[in-house]
């Protein structure tokens, strides 16, 4: 549907100022196609006659600046549709961000473009950097490029911004959605990955609308090599609003997006310098075989910050080889010590021959990529003793055949000289070392991911939840272990403790969070214990569940199946029982995994150390708590009218692991 907005031959502007601000935009950017100017009114323009209609246009526009109020949109659209133009690009606001009044125009707008493709309303424009086009109603940065990066974002001010980034990125498109009543990210994503200008893709999100659509986008980008980063804001839990359950204040839209972007092989970003140094490095560099990086640089307080920052990064600066050791060495002085981060002293400073065969060295390595620290001076001092050191990089990276990326302590020390001169020669600059570090960091997570489909299911209108007897009962039946149980009233529970066999647990049943109200009494030895516990509820309480009490417990776990209509089918597992809400430590993955990749999630939480075995303390079985997990996202992706499986706690013991507790919530037709 986009493909008249990517490759426009012609453009229509409707409206007053903005109107001719945005023709103006195109001029000065040298769009050469056709372009005419809508007023009702106005007659003319210093350098152009102005139509009155849409109607009177002697072409076809492929896209159109649609910048009237709200009143006079729907009929331009109407018209802009009636000719066959491609794409409307509408700017005007008061649509459904202000309530139902607006969301009413909306849909009026939407049958009106009777299948014209909608951008906005409520958006700032797009530009297109390859042909010129600027459908913008106000000053923008870019330059025009053959390829580049394409910046997708609900935000128009954070698009005019990103507009005027200086750090050296080719950028393509940019393009802002407003409310996205018809074209949305994923329609988007679709279009830019199927044109050959795109490097790579950047995106800010809030909120998706078809998850199986943008799964199978970014599926395809990721087929093509073309990196795809996401901004995701709006961060909150309120989209997990199942309140019945616990996991609904750990795991909210936030967490379901971070395991969808994995899921399909988008990377996340939590920023937007980190969104675009990220997407720079990859649109030039890719993705990365593996997380091994080699640093160097003349201080040693640089070498040590950048071991530092790496710290908790999923990278690596491994030692040298003795080897590799040795032949460093062989280009420095004797009293540079080999460490990786490379501290090579200023020995060598301005000796172009020597520094390149030391980078060489270190480079040739079996390393993934390179990093060089390098701070110029300011724009009116002598630089002249800093290139050998960039050149040096340079060639010894392209002799090593490694990606090298140049680095600045301080984005102030970062000319654009340098930008330009590392862009000739095919290495990234990013005037922050963190930054720098996440950016590799995301192309070796990029190289090692394989993405996969996403099965997502609507929002039901209306939920049941299904209490801890039912819920029990229906995964007993999909193979879950759960403890020998039977409900009772008052009058029965002797008999049911005697048929499940002491010792027992009383617990309330039809209650949520039993053990907030006191609704649990464990470890009853007999019958009289088992009345003691029944005299302590209250005779409004008459229903009640008696089952088998299991010992030897090891470590609870919280496994937890939700189905997000936004996200997919999220299964979270962490630390259970009481402590859940106060640990809040969680896994969190889309939907069918691997058994392995459920183990990987447990052993990434701290109370996997429980079931390991602590200091000789005997461990949990952790074959049946791999199988009880699987039985359970089993049976949530089995029946489709499941919204949530909350199992809490999985009882994990030396020999089994068992549900205790367990709450269903199922959608109704």
């Amino acid at each position: 549907m986009l493909e008249r907005l990517l490759r426009p031959n012609s453009l229509a502007f409707i409206g007053g100022t903005a109107a001719e601000t945005a023709l103006r935009q195109c001029q000065k950017f040298g769009f050469d196609g056709e372009m005419a100017l809508v007023h009702p009114t106005r007659l003319s323009t210093p350098d152009r006659s102005v139509y009155r209609s849409v109607l009177d246009l002697p072409f076809v526009p492929d896209a159109a600046l649609v910048a009237v109020n709200r009143d006079a949109t729907t009929a331009v659209v109407t018209d802009l549709s009636a000719v066959g133009t491609g794409v409307a690009v509408c700017h005007a606001s008061g649509y459904a961000e202000v309530g139902d009044d607006g969301a009413a125009m909306s849909e009026e707008l939407l049958a009106a473009a009777a299948g014209m493709a909608i951008i906005g309303p409520n958006c700032y424009g797009t530009v297109n950097a390859i042909v010129g086009a600027a459908l913008w109603p106000d000053e923008q940065g870019l330059t025009r490029c053959e390829r580049g990066v394409a910046f997708v974002t609900q935000s128009g001010n954070m698009a005019v911004n990103l507009t005027m980034q200086q750090r050296g990125i080719d950028i393509a498109h940019v393009i802002t959605l407003g409310n996205q009543i018809d074209i949305g990210i994923e329609a988007c994503l679709e279009a830019l990955v199927g044109d050959p200008s795109v490097t790579a893709v950047a995106l800010h999100i809030e909120a998706l609308t078809d998850v199986e659509r943008f799964a199978a986008a970014a599926l395809a980008a990721h087929a093509a090599s073309i990196p795809v980063v996401a901004l995701k804001t709006g961060v909150s839990h309120k989209g997990a609003s199942i309140a019945a359950s616990h996991t609904s204040s750990l795991v909210g839209d936030d967490t379901a997006y971070s395991a969808l972007f994995s899921r399909v092989g988008v990377r996340r970003v939590k920023s937007i310098p980190e969104l675009l140094d990220t997407t720079k490095l990859l649109s030039t560099i890719g993705a990365l075989p593996g997380n091994r990086l080699v640093s160097m640089s003349c201080s040693g307080g640089e070498a040590s910050l950048m071991a530092d920052l790496a710290e908790n990064l999923d990278v690596r600066f491994d030692d040298f080889a003795p080897e590799h050791a040795a032949e460093i060495s062989s280009t420095l002085n004797d009293f540079v010590t080999m460490t990786n981060p490379l501290d090579y002293h200023t020995f060598i400073w301005g000796d172009r021959d020597r520094l390149e065969a030391c980078f060489t060295a270190v480079a040739s390595g079996e390393v993934d990529a390179a990093i060089l620290v390098l701070d110029f001076p300011k724009p009116q001092l002598d630089d002249s003793s800093w290139w050998p050191t960039f050149e040096a990089f340079a060639a010894a990276c392209a002799v090593a055949s490694r990606p090298g990326v140049i680095v600045a302590s301080m984005a102030e020390n970062m000319p654009v000289r340098v930008r330009e001169q590392a862009d000739e020669r095919g290495l990234v600059v990013v005037a922050d070392m963190e930054q720098a570090l996440r950016a590799l960091e995301a192309a070796a997570w990029l190289g090692g991911v394989v993405p996969r489909p996403v099965i997502a299911r609507p929002s039901p209108e209306h939920r049941e939840i299904i209490y801890e007897p039912a819920a029990k009962q229906m995964l007993d039946a999909a193979g879950v272990p759960v403890p020998r149980r039977l409900v009772t009233d008052r009058a029965g529970a002797p008999a049911a403790g005697a048929d499940v066999g002491y010792p027992v647990v009383l617990k309330l049943s039809g209650v949520a969070h039993k053990s907030d109200v006191g609704g649990v009494v464990l470890g009853i030895g007999d019958e009289t214990g088992l009345k003691d516990a029944l005299a302590c509820f209250s005779a409004e309480h008459d229903t009640f569940l008696v089952e088998q009490h299991v010992e030897a417990i090891v470590a609870e776990l919280l496994v937890d199946v939700r189905a997000d209509s936004t996200c997919g089918v999220l299964l979270t597992i962490g630390c259970g029982g009481t402590m859940v809400e106060l640990l809040s430590d969680t896994r969190s993955a889309m939907l069918p995994i691997t058994r392995s990749e459920i183990e990987e999630m447990l052993r990434a939480l701290p109370v996997f150390g429980l079931i390991a075995g602590l200091r000789g303390d005997v461990g949990g079985d952790l074959e049946a708590t791999l199988s009880a997990i699987e039985s359970i996202a089993g049976f949530a992706l089995r029946d489709e009218s499941i919204v949530e499986v909350e199992v809490n706690p999985l009882l994990v013991t030396p020999v089994g692991a068992t549900v205790a507790d367990a709450l269903i919530t199922r959608g109704l037709r």
